[in-house]
């Protein structure tokens, strides 16, 4: 029994040195393979009980091999804007372009830490390895909606046309005129101002919002009435009035000359007196007009000086075609255009589970959720324990090729030890049995 336990025990050693010997192999191969985890082996001693105080039986050994999933390789920086990479813990989701191509209802989905994306004849954001970038598509003005975090199934391929043109209208407009304050003294002649302000619409062409200015010139009395009238009228609604405003300045010392009120009048939307924000509703889409707050210098003023109309759209842009494609720390993909403006298009969320180490491992150094890896949740990148997005990276492999080269050297060693102990065995077996040295000989090789 012990002599054929010792055989059995030197068999065991020498499949769990040659399992070692593979994960040494692969981790050596996958040295320059980006995005790659490295294999360990670890070896369990196998125990027989019996009678130890008169025999002793070889249990031998097993090994057990596992991926470590939860290293991080460091990055590298790279020329490619859609090189992506997770600075930290959690997942990007991708799925298989043949899916894609396919149109299947339901895309598979697997995780990968780093990927080198480019967009395809179709505007696909791919590896050459088949993985289509995951995300959640932004709506029409660049905000994300609210989508479930513990469900892959509203995730999108990423997808972008090459030849993309968006317009970039105008939102936000500011005017800084002055008004002459003696234009509302008694006796004035009741002259009008009028300034004009081009902005950008929904659809990319060239308006502009006309506004005039007409005192109120009081007739009786000696003081200014420091009123006035401020219509606005726009070339997208056929040069309709959109609206009118009695406007009133302090002519007290200190804040003399910054607005004391504003009255909306025929229906016209509210000044907020907060923020100074005149939200209007134009032909080319909605406009915040800026006129200035209340009590507050700058924007619309009323002083003893010429009338100076300073008014411009703060955004908005004519068409414009995509340029480039890039992604920030938090997730968001932004697609930038010729005029100098950026638009979100997707955000990639970040995928995390309880126990990294517990996924499936696949082809191309992507994952799959498992039970032993826990229950998955989409995370903003950077939130929670995840860590950000970054472009121009590629995270390299977790191999040290210096520390595999000294484990294959005491692999090695080992293991041929372990055809020691079986040759030994067999000589023992030789003797006992008076069986022919060759015999052993032959014995010993159909073991090998």
């Amino acid at each position: 029994m012990t002599i054929s336990s010792s055989l059995n025990a030197g068999v065991a050693g020498l499949n769990a040195n040659a399992n070692r010997l593979s994960t040494i192999s692969d981790n050596i191969a996958n040295a320059s393979t980006y995005g790659y985890k490295r294999v360990t082996s670890d070896f369990h001693s196998v125990v027989i009980h019996g009678d130890l105080s008169t025999s002793y039986s070889a249990g031998g050994v097993r090994s057990t091999t596992h991926r470590l999933i939860d290293e991080h390789g460091p990055l590298l920086v790279t020329a490619n804007a859609t090189d992506f990479a997770l600075d930290g813990r959690g997942f990007m989701p991708v799925t298989t372009i043949d899916s894609v191509g396919r149109g299947d209802a339901t895309l598979p989905v697997s995780l990968v830490t780093t990927g080198s994306f480019k967009p395809d004849a179709d505007g696909v954001l791919r590896t050459a390895s088949g993985h289509v970038l995951m995300g959640w598509r932004a709506n029409a003005d660049g905000s994300i909606g609210t989508y479930s975090r513990n469900t892959m199934s509203d995730l999108t391929p990423v997808q972008i046309a090459p030849d993309l043109l968006e317009a970039n209208p105008t939102t936000a407009m500011t005017l800084s005129a002055n008004l002459p304050s003696q234009a509302t003294q008694i006796g004035a002649t009741a002259q009008t101002y009028e300034m004009s302000v081009p902005y950008f619409g929904n659809l990319g062409g060239q308006e502009t919002l006309d506004y005039v200015f007409t005192p109120t010139v009081p007739a009786t009395g000696t003081a200014a009435s420091n009123t006035w009238t401020m219509s606005v009228s726009d070339s997208a609604s056929g040069g309709a009035v959109i609206g009118t405003y009695t406007i009133t300045f302090d002519g007290t010392q200190g804040a003399g000359g910054t607005i004391a009120s504003v009255t909306p009048a025929n229906n016209s939307p509210a000044y907020n007196s907060t923020t100074g924000v005149i939200s209007l509703t134009t032909g080319g889409g909605p406009l915040a007009i800026n006129i200035g707050i209340v009590g507050e210098k700058g924007g619309v003023s009323q002083l003893d000086a010429n009338f100076s109309p300073i008014g411009k759209a703060t955004n908005g842009s004519p068409v414009s075609r995509l340029l480039s494609i890039e992604i920030d720390d938090s997730g968001y993909l932004h697609a930038n255009y010729g005029q100098g403006f950026s638009k979100v298009v997707y955000q990639i969320p970040v995928v995390d589970v309880a126990n990294p180490n517990g996924l499936a491992s696949l082809s191309d150094q992507s994952y799959s959720v498992t039970a032993e890896s826990g229950a998955f949740y989409l995370w903003d990148a950077g939130d929670g324990p995840t860590g950000n997005v970054v472009g121009h990276s590629m995270e390299q492999s977790t191999t040290d090729v210096t520390s595999e080269l000294t484990s294959l050297i005491s692999t090695q060693r080992a293991y041929s030890s372990n055809v020691k102990v079986i040759q030994t065995v067999g000589l023992s077996l030789a003797s006992a049995t008076r069986l022919p040295d060759d015999t052993c000989d032959v014995t010993v090789s159909r073991l090998e």
